[in-house]
């Protein structure tokens, strides 16, 4: 469905007959029936309500219980008590700068994210968009503002019919599914061109800012590069991107595949995260004057090291998120950092000083793209404050160092629920909800015979 270029909206103030009004006639001149209100809740899955245009543009309000965005991937709920008895209400709070055209509509529609408060105005601890806020509030709050990028890896597959069955690649214009590996190919990237102009049209529409596309190693894997900017802005460009790539992938037979580990004996996807901070007026506090590298940076780093392993339940949510953890594949094993190395956890990419960064290349494309990027930064902001030393460089392969994160889920589980240190950085309510429905996912995935216990064990026990 293609609607009428979008103005921006983030001017407008709901509570204004005069805002109101404006919208509405807007809404009206579209033809324009209904309004996504979406958020994500701790997978990064949107949820949210439908709610018609004229109520949405007359500041109608939205509520749901305080428990959605702790959903566990199976559709249950913790009974932690940390969540209430009562399962109280919460309010769903459009952020007007989000309000753009939904693409894949077949009517009418626009979509916008909501953040999710507290009835006493209090925003809800729970919501990984909170989370996100409340952590570059604390930069804020030091006359600093954080700057981030990600690249998001993906598969695209032939629609699934049967989860049990391995995912098959789709047929482009070839005729036949890609084979081997083929990292940066152009003719491959073309060979599902519908699909990419469908999805091209509907994050321009979205106002997702590419900075980049490409193939690649997997077979029919895939990578968007996002430009840098204001956290809470880019996560939620992230988070439409994702379900972006979804919707279009259905429409054209596909299925956009975001999972750390699909295809045995494949690439892993990760979500790669380039990050830095400015003062105010602007300058990149990681470079000194003279270019070279500043105490804040290799603090920065220093925190990274120090916290990160206690947040890797963030950055590798699932049991499947630690089959991507393979020496010798690009993807990390430890949280040690290089100079333009692909063989560390954390990489400082090649750059003029206005440009110095770190990249933090921990977390899977199957992270939520809110609790990454919040965790990410509260961990560097505390070394900063702590001033945090760093371990010197590696120079050559970082694969022959000692592992410094978990290997499995259970582990990372474990890290995260003895940490003295991750209630601090993200919330002391949180760390206890995402632990708690961690620890039911996890609960449903032991309770599952796998197709490997039926293929060895069945025929032998």
């Amino acid at each position: 469905m293609t609607l009428p270029a979008s103005p921006s909206w983030s001017h407008l103030n709901l509570s204004q007959d005069a805002d109101r009004a404006q919208l509405a006639a807007h809404f009206k001149a579209a033809g324009v029936r209904d309004v996504e209100c979406l958020f994500a809740d701790v997978t990064g899955y949107p949820r949210g309500k439908l709610m018609p245009a004229a109520s949405f543009a007359a500041g109608g309000e939205l509520r749901i219980c305080q428990a959605i965005p702790m959903q566990c991937v199976t559709g249950e709920y913790s009974y932690d008590p940390i969540f209430p008895d009562s399962d109280p209400d919460v309010r769903l709070v459009p952020d007007l700068a989000t309000l753009k055209p939904t693409p894949w509509a077949s009517v009418p529609r626009y979509l916008a994210v909501h953040d999710c408060f507290e009835l006493d105005g209090s925003l809800c601890e729970f919501a990984p968009r909170s989370v996100l806020k409340q952590v570059v509030a604390r930069y804020r709050a030091r006359g600093l503002t954080p700057v981030i990028a990600p690249e998001i890896e993906f598969y695209l597959t032939a629609a699934m019919t049967d989860p049990a069955q391995p995912l098959a690649y789709p047929v482009g214009r070839g005729g036949r599914p890609e084979v081997g590996q083929s990292a940066f190919s152009m003719n491959l990237l073309n060979e599902l061109a519908p699909f990419w102009d469908a999805l091209h049209a509907a994050i321009d529409g979205l106002g997702i800012r590419a900075d980049t596309w490409l193939h690649e190693v997997g077979q029919s894997q895939y990578e968007i590069n996002l430009l840098h900017g204001d956290p809470v802005a880019v996560a939620d460009q992230a988070f439409l991107f994702k379900t972006a790539a979804r919707e279009i992938a259905l429409q054209h037979g596909l299925n956009a595949v975001f999972m750390a580990k699909p295809i045995s004996g494949q690439a892993g996807s990760s979500m790669h995260l380039h990050q830095s901070v400015v003062d105010a007026q602007g300058r990149n506090i990681f470079s000194q004057a003279d270019g070279s590298a500043s105490e804040a940076f290799l603090h920065y780093l220093g925190g990274l090291q120090a916290y990160t392993p206690d947040l890797a339940l963030v950055y590798a949510p699932s049991v499947n998120s630690y089959r991507r953890y393979v020496a010798g594949s690009q993807a990390p094993i430890n949280v040690a950092w290089g100079h333009d190395n692909r063989t560390t956890g954390l990489r400082v990419p090649d750059s003029p000083p206005a440009a110095r960064r770190v990249e933090n290349r921990l977390a899977g494309a199957d992270a939520n793209p809110y609790l990454a990027m919040a965790a990410t930064l509260a961990a560097g902001l505390a070394g900063i404050d702590e001033r945090l030393p760093p371990s010197e460089p590696v120079q050559g392969n970082g694969y022959d160092l000692a592992r410094g994160l978990p290997r499995t889920f259970s582990t990372a589980h474990d890290q995260m629920a003895h940490s003295e240190h991750a209630p601090r950085l993200l919330g002391e309510r949180f760390v206890r909800g995402y632990l708690a429905v961690k620890a039911l996912e996890h609960d449903h995935y032991l309770n599952e015979v796998s197709a490997w216990e039926r293929r060895y064990l069945l025929p032998q026990a």
